[in-house]
């Protein structure tokens, strides 16, 4: 999925999109009942977005091609400015701020998307060069990554390098299985998270920080987390977690007035969209943090460290419960001029805002690890400004903060990049990941789930005792 949302636990076996339907040039550009009817460039992201009657349709745009992107989507009924996806995976508002201004936002995301009118559709999109040579998708799939992708200079690699080193060996009779064996190759040396590749019969996904434990898809993931499971309730909490959300979220009291809070991902609690994963995740919140328990708890561990991300706002909303004062979580920024990756839209302040309920305000320590991703590393990072924050312990998360980027390629593959970075208090931790006070790098280790010792989670419990 994309922006907005996250590759998630639900999401890794399959999360491509297929655009259909199309818009034609010359789009009225009026407005009726609210409806941000006509065309619109988004501020970044590369996207055209053009709405007609109750249809909306993406376009993927370069200084090369425009084509129909991933996303189409139908109207709400009811609600002029909600359009819901044509395959139901996601929903998203677009209002307009005058004649000529509009912000899109999804259901789940952080921040909006400003978009500005354009006076029709480009010639380019509304007549689409069809080709689909290797060499054109290829120049397609560069100029995407060239025009938007923030963190060439920060990994030290020379883009320009990238494309002679490969399109020479792209010719009119490389074969779909070569093609995708580059781009795949090109992915892998980048090595970032929130890149994918998918054609119609082969999928490349989430290459990982160089050193991370690979998990190749849903069943590695799954099988992995129940082995972290098992080795926090034989090790840690010496008896079964109470879950909800299809056991993605488990909780346990400890001695002495201690919790363990666990979240293996923001997504994936239930069937549905943002609103089934909010209320899921809401119930199980409401009765883990209860006036009782949050009055008698002295110290609570927040386990992320097999937390494979999901939707960002849902990790605001488990901040709120654990916080007495609002505060800024994080700023987000799109880089938006083709030309020049330093340069990037205006800044977007996410803010925590307390529950209204019963909430834990006292001390925390907080496990993280390279497999704290995306959604799981937002949340991590917006936990940097609580006060009194958070001691974190392991290993630091993976460095993926953006959305999912995704576009379509002239021969009907789909692939993703990141486009934005993430700030807090002034600080990045784009690439690097967030960092933890105590660092133990055994965390999740094949070493430590053999035999039983969980060095992150004594480390997390020695911590909150030498604060009585």
């Amino acid at each position: 999925m994309k922006n907005g949302m996250r590759i998630a636990v639900g999401a890794l076996a399959s999360v491509a999109l297929v655009a259909t339907g199309s818009a034609g040039a010359g789009i009225p550009t009026g407005s009726a009942d609210g409806v941000a009817e006509g065309v619109w460039q988004t501020d970044g992201y590369g996207t055209i977005v053009s709405v007609r009657g109750d249809r909306l349709q993406y376009f993927d745009s370069t200084a090369i091609s425009c084509s129909p992107g991933v996303l189409s989507a139908r109207q709400k009924p009811g609600t002029p400015d909600t359009f819901v996806a044509d395959d139901g995976s996601r929903q998203l508002t677009l209002r307009p701020r005058g004649r000529d201004q509009a912000s899109l936002r999804y259901a789940g995301a952080v921040g909006d998307i400003e978009l500005r009118r354009l006076p029709a559709l480009p010639e380019s999109c509304a007549h689409p060069n069809g080709a689909q040579d290797p060499r054109t998708v290829f120049d397609v799939f560069w100029t995407t990554f060239a025009e938007n992708y923030p963190f060439f200079v920060a990994k030290g690699v020379d883009w320009t390098s990238v494309r002679d080193r490969y399109r020479t060996k792209i010719g009119p009779n490389t074969t779909d299985a070569e093609l995708f064996g580059y781009l795949r190759d090109i992915l892998t040396t980048l090595g970032d998270a929130h890149t994918a590749l998918r054609s119609g019969t082969e999928e490349f996904a989430r290459p990982l920080r160089p050193g991370t434990r690979p998990l190749d898809g849903l069943p590695a993931y799954r099988a992995f987390d129940q082995r972290v499971r098992a080795l926090v309730e034989q090790h840690d909490i010496q008896g079964p977690l109470r879950t909800w959300g299809q056991e993605i979220i488990g909780y346990a009291d400890l001695p002495d007035d201690v919790g363990y809070l666990r979240l293996s991902a923001f997504d994936g609690y239930a069937d549905g969209g943002y609103e089934a994963n909010a209320a899921e995740l809401n119930r199980a919140l409401d009765e883990i943090f209860t006036a009782s328990r949050t009055a008698r708890l002295r110290g609570l561990v927040l386990d992320v460290r097999l937390n494979f991300g999901g939707y960002d706002a849902l990790g605001l909303e488990l901040a709120s419960r654990l916080t007495g004062n609002p505060y800024i979580a994080y700023t987000k920024e799109a880089r938006n001029d083709p030309a020049d990756p330093t340069r990037f839209a205006r800044s977007e302040p996410s803010r925590v805002t307390p529950h209204d309920g019963p909430r834990y305000t006292g001390p925390i320590a907080m496990l993280t690890s390279p497999l704290t991703i995306s959604a799981g590393e937002t949340f991590t990072q917006a936990m940097t400004g609580r006060a009194p924050e958070p001691h974190r312990v392991g290993d630091a998360t993976q460095g993926a903060f953006s959305d999912f980027l995704w576009r379509t390629l002239p021969n009907g593959w789909t692939f993703a990049l990141p486009n934005e970075r993430f700030d807090s208090r002034g600080t990045s931790f784009d690439l690097t990941g967030v960092p933890p006070q105590d660092v133990i790098a055994a965390t999740l280790s094949d070493e430590e789930l053999a035999t039983g010792r969980d060095s992150a989670f004594d480390g997390a419990l020695e911590h909150l005792r030498g604060r009585r």
